[in-house]
């Protein structure tokens, strides 16, 4: 090699490094949340595309479970065709997936960037086809359990297994309470928090019935989302309200020499058959987490499982 050319790809090889140099630790950063918000982006419209085209089988599963308790209990039609919306990208879960991404595209100022970073990588979790089938089988549930067992449930153990391990029955319709797609917790004047369900959903205070917080910690049912999916289908704000609502019934059971049970303390048995990315926690970046609240409030739990298929739809009991 020639000294001239050794001499230009060293001058090349410098000036390269030099750019690289320039750029700050800053300009990083906001590239790469430029980059994860657009992977979060792509990945809530293919799974946009995949409801419109009924490529999700649980998906399928659920329109068609609200169609057979609309036909079998009509006084049952407005909370059938109501949860199986679900299915499409006008449901709640679908919904909230969006508005997220577009709260992130111009953030809350007390936002980190390492904050904003985590959340589009919990967005981009949650829009995988494989985990929004497994966020489904909760209102799928809520239908098999309003059929009296001529539905089928998915994901989870039969309800009459379910009432057996627990020793008293479990309300149609427990899945979604806690669940921060459809309600929230509302705190009283005298401190106590009771569920509030979303617009429409508040026909499901006369199935459910009404909920304490304190009650429901320590005596909750399984359900996929409280038990695997919490940190991904919840936006950062209602995430923080939960966190609140439970650090203050904590401090009033403590106060008044009551032990509490956090909702969350361990996971209930009654999965089955949930995919392999379910069992797996949201995936965090080592270099954030440490400065992220969000991920210090938030526990995974790492169990091997079979991808099985869901059981038909009758023979629910």
């Amino acid at each position: 090699m020639s000294d001239l050319k050794a001499w230009k790809l060293i001058s090349l090889f410098c000036l390269f490094s030099l750019m690289l140099g320039c750029e700050s630790k800053e300009e990083r950063t906001q590239q790469t949340i430029k980059y994860t918000l657009e992977q979060a982006s792509q990945e809530i419209n293919t799974l946009g595309d995949a409801l419109d085209n009924q490529q999700i089988r649980n998906a399928k599963l659920l329109s068609e479970y609200g169609k057979v308790l609309t036909q079998t209990n009509p006084q049952l039609s407005a909370i059938a065709e109501l949860v199986a919306q679900d299915a499409t990208k006008q449901g709640p879960l679908y919904q909230n997936l969006l508005t997220r991404l577009n709260e992130l595209k111009t953030p809350d100022p007390t936002l980190s960037s390492a904050e904003i970073i985590e959340q589009a990588s919990l967005l981009k979790e949650a829009a995988s086809l494989s985990l929004f089938a497994d966020a489904l089988t909760d209102p799928i549930n809520v239908l098999a359990d309003m059929s009296n067992g001529s539905l089928a449930r998915v994901g989870a153990i039969s309800k009459a297994a379910e009432d057996a391990a627990n020793g008293d029955l479990a309300g149609a319709g427990n899945q979604l309470v806690g669940n921060a797609n459809y309600g929230q917790w509302q705190t009283n004047s005298n401190g106590i928090s009771f569920w509030q369900w979303y617009g429409m959903y508040r026909m499901f205070g006369d199935v459910v019935g009404a909920i304490e917080y304190g009650s429901w910690s320590k005596r909750r049912k399984y359900s996929y989302y409280n038990d695997y999916g919490r940190k991904r289908y919840t936006g950062y704000k209602q995430y923080k309200q939960q966190t609140t609502v439970e650090n203050r019934t904590r401090q009033s059971y403590k106060s008044q020499g009551k032990q509490f049970t956090s909702p969350y303390a361990k996971t209930k048995t009654g999965a089955s058959g949930l995919s392999r990315s379910s069992h797996t926690p949201p995936a965090t970046r080592s270099s954030y987490s440490k400065s992220s609240s969000y991920a210090k409030s938030s526990s995974g739990s790492v169990r091997n499982s079979s991808n099985r298929t869901s059981r038909g739809v009758s023979r629910g009991k």
